[in-house]
């Protein structure tokens, strides 16, 4: 069973940072699996009733910053 997928754009700059972060951190294979784990991550932690510590906040939004989200 697949999944449908859709297209999204980003900047040029961002996409070079993600491929950066990848090469350097791996974990992902390619900015389109990044980016869709880091949507769900954050889209999931907004639904979720569990509240993340401040500490554990301020680390995805490092890691968000560094990549250039926020």
């Amino acid at each position: 069973m697949s999944e449908d997928k859709v297209s999204i754009r980003i900047s040029r700059q961002l996409y070079e940072k993600a491929e950066k972060f990848i090469k350097e951190q791996g974990g992902f294979s390619s900015v389109e699996e990044l980016v869709e784990f880091m949507l769900n991550e954050i889209l999931s932690e907004t639904e979720s009733s569990t509240s993340l510590s401040k500490e554990e906040e301020e680390k995805i939004k490092e890691r968000l910053r560094s990549l250039g989200y926020i």
